[in-house]
């Protein structure tokens, strides 16, 4: 058995192809004693030396001709033979050809899809700096945008596969919807609405230290709560992509978009920004699919999708009616 060992070991150790070789050698090759079978297992795996030359395949033979000079035990032919079935079958199964992967199964294809569109959402805060005044900025939907896309720069890096794409994006955006946060903020400023910059300064640091006393207090939630064993509670707080994950609170953040699409439904046109708003849609119909793909399955991410999706569809529809169709 020391002899299986070391050829087993050199095989893997070296080039794996050459270790199946071997394997598939002792179950082809009739042997009636032990060097016989060894000198095959040798002939085997040179063949492939020969086939698909490489350093490694080379080095592996070399090795398994040193190791064969000890295999005169006769276990060696009965441990080969008992591994060559399952060999034979691993190594006909690795060798066929794969099915390509269709583009609706592909969580690449898909997950780059929405990373488009949630560049177009960055692009049309640039956009928006450059060609819209202050005033049309709605200081509620910016305030959504910066919590949305920071939390969805952590998911896109942690989520499988990981999405670069989708990550720069949403750290690019945080930046856009901060300096258009600061041209509202001066806007009102300087337009003698110093209180009600004041109020939001205001709320939003009271906002940040609470969401920094939940992040820094998480993990002993979630241990004290995963081990309570209070049933489907304890499962939830325990899960992948439960509450104290951040595959659950990216989703959450996007419910904030859809719900304030979904309060100012009657938002009048001119204050509705096309761009913006094409991007929003666009990216609520390629996530509902994306999300079902990725790994954790999130099942919040793609409901709210289909939210923000019929919520800003509405909105985009209305701003096209109002300057395209009915100004004809």
């Amino acid at each position: 058995m020391l002899a299986v060992k070391n050829l087993t070991t050199a095989a893997a150790r070296y080039a794996p192809t050459a270790l199946v070789a071997v394997r598939v050698g002792a179950a082809a090759m009739p042997v009636t004693a032990p060097q016989s079978f060894a000198a095959a297992a040798i002939k085997s795996a040179a063949s492939l030396a020969r086939a698909t030359p490489s350093t490694t395949t080379t080095t592996a033979v070399c090795t398994l001709r040193g190791f064969a000079a000890s295999a005169g035990q006769s276990s060696v032919r009965r441990a080969f033979s008992a591994e060559a079935a399952t060999a034979t079958a691993t190594a006909a199964k690795e060798a066929a050809p794969k099915a390509a992967e269709s583009w609706w199964t592909s969580a690449k294809f898909w997950g780059g899809a929405g990373a488009a569109a949630a560049w177009g959402m960055t692009g049309s805060a640039i956009y928006d700096a450059f060609n819209a005044g202050p005033e049309l900025i709605s200081l509620n939907m910016t305030g959504v945008l910066i919590v949305y896309s920071s939390l969805f720069a952590r998911w896109a890096w942690i989520v499988e596969p990981r999405n670069l794409a989708l990550c720069v994006c949403h750290v690019s955006n945080v930046g856009a919807q901060l300096n258009q946060l600061r041209r509202a903020m001066e806007y009102k400023w300087n337009n003698g609405q110093e209180a009600e910059v004041k109020e939001m300064g205001t709320k939003s640091a009271g906002a940040l230290a609470a969401l920094g006393a939940l992040v820094m207090a998480g993990p002993t939630l979630r241990n004290a709560l995963s081990n309570a064993g209070l049933g489907p509670v304890s499962s939830f707080a325990a899960s992948p992509a439960g509450p104290f994950t951040v595959h659950f609170w990216a989703p959450m953040s996007k419910w904030l978009i859809s719900g304030a699409s979904m309060m100012d439904l009657n938002r009048p046109t001119d204050k509705i920004s096309l761009p913006q708003y094409s991007a929003l849609t666009l990216t609520g119909l390629f996530f509902m699919r994306y999300s079902l793909l990725v790994t954790p399955v999130n099942y919040v991410l793609c409901s709210v999708n289909i939210a923000l999706f019929g919520s800003s569809a509405w909105h985009l529809g209305r701003k096209v009616k109002a300057d395209y169709i009915d100004k004809k």
